[in-house]
C-alpha cells in the first residue's frame, strides 16, 4: 500500500517469481509485492533454519485473521439480515474454522508454494490442517496491507461465499464441538465451556485433557495431541451423553484459570 512494512521478507529468485506467479493465477490475485506475498507462505520452521534473517508469517497470519473475520460478518450482515447475531455467529463459526480455511488452502494448492524447514518437511508438515489454515489468512493479511481493503474483500468474498452457502443449505462438515455447541444453544441457552485440566508427557508428544462444562455439569476429560483434539474428544463424550441422557456427568473439577487463545 505505497508504504515500508516492518517485515524481514524473503527474497524472490527468478525460480520463487515463477511459482508465485502460478500461484497468482490460481487464486485470480496479483500482488504489487512478490517479497509480501514470499512471506505470507513462510512458515516459522523455514525461517528459523535461517538464523534470523527472515521473518516468518505469523504476525500477517494473526492480522489476517482479523480481516477474515471482517468481511465474513458484513457479508452475513447483508445476506443474514432477517436473523439473530446468534445465528449469524454460528455460521461465522463454520466459514472460518479451520476445516474449512483448510479445503480452501486445498483448492488453492497451499501446499505447493509453503517455505517449511527440513524437519517441518520430513514429518509431513506440508499437508498439516494448522499449517494450510495459517497460511490462508496470512495471505489474506498480506493481500490487505498490499492491495487493499477492496481487493481483499472481493479475494475473501469469492472464496468463502459457497462456505458460507454451504452452511445455510446444512450441507457442511460437522463434528462433536459443534454438534454440542448447537444443542447446548438450543436446549440451554448457554456456551459449553472447556478447560485444560492436564499436561502430561514431554513438548513432542505432548498429550492434553480437557473438560467441558454445560449447563453446570462436567464432562470428560477428553484426550488429544493437541487442544483442539482433546476439544473434540471432550465434546463427543458430553453430546452422547447428552443424547442418550446417560449419567456421565461429574461435579466440576479443581478450578483451573486457562483461557484458550485459538478460534473455536
Amino acid at each position: 500500500m505505497g508504504r515500508t512494512l516492518p517485515f524481514k521478507a524473503p527474497a524472490v529468485n527468478a525460480e520463487r517469481r515463477k511459482e508465485l506467479a502460478l500461484f497468482q493465477k490460481q487464486a485470480k490475485i496479483r500482488f504489487k509485492s512478490l517479497e509480501l506475498l514470499n512471506l505470507a507462505f513462510t512458515h516459522r520452521s523455514f525461517a528459523n533454519e535461517q538464523g534470523g534473517a527472515v521473518d516468518n508469517n505469523e504476525k500477517l497470519e494473526f492480522f489476517g485473521d482479523s480481516v477474515l473475520g471482517l468481511v465474513v460478518s458484513e457479508y452475513l450482515l447483508g445476506v443474514l439480515h432477517d436473523r439473530t447475531e446468534g445465528e449469524m455467529a454460528r455460521v461465522k463459526s463454520f466459514v472460518v474454522s479451520e476445516d474449512s480455511l483448510e479445503e480452501i488452502a486445498r483448492g488453492l494448492r497451499l501446499d505447493n508454494f509453503i517455505l517449511i524447514g527440513r524437519g517441518e518437511e520430513y514429518s509431513g508438515g506440508r499437508s498439516k490442517k494448522t499449517l494450510l489454515a495459517d497460511a490462508l489468512e496470512a495471505i489474506i493479511g498480506a493481500y490487505y496491507l498490499d492491495s487493499g481493503f477492496k481487493a481483499v474483500h472481493d479475494f475473501v468474498k469469492r472464496m468463502l461465499a459457497p462456505e458460507i452457502h454451504k452452511v445455510l443449505e446444512d450441507r457442511h462438515r460437522k463434528d462433536y464441538k459443534t454438534l454440542l455447541q448447537e444443542m447446548v444453544q438450543k436446549r440451554f441457552r448457554s456456551y459449553p465451556r472447556y478447560r485444560v485440566v492436564q499436561r502430561k508427557g514431554p513438548d513432542h508428544n505432548r498429550i492434553f485433557a480437557i473438560e467441558v462444562s454445560v449447563d453446570n455439569r462436567t464432562f470428560g476429560p477428553g484426550e488429544g495431541k493437541n487442544k483442539k483434539d482433546a476439544e473434540q474428544a471432550a465434546a463427543g463424550l458430553a453430546y452422547e451423553a447428552l443424547v442418550n441422557r446417560k449419567p456421565q456427568a461429574r461435579g466440576p473439577s479443581e478450578p483451573q484459570a486457562r483461557r484458550r487463545h485459538r478460534r473455536s
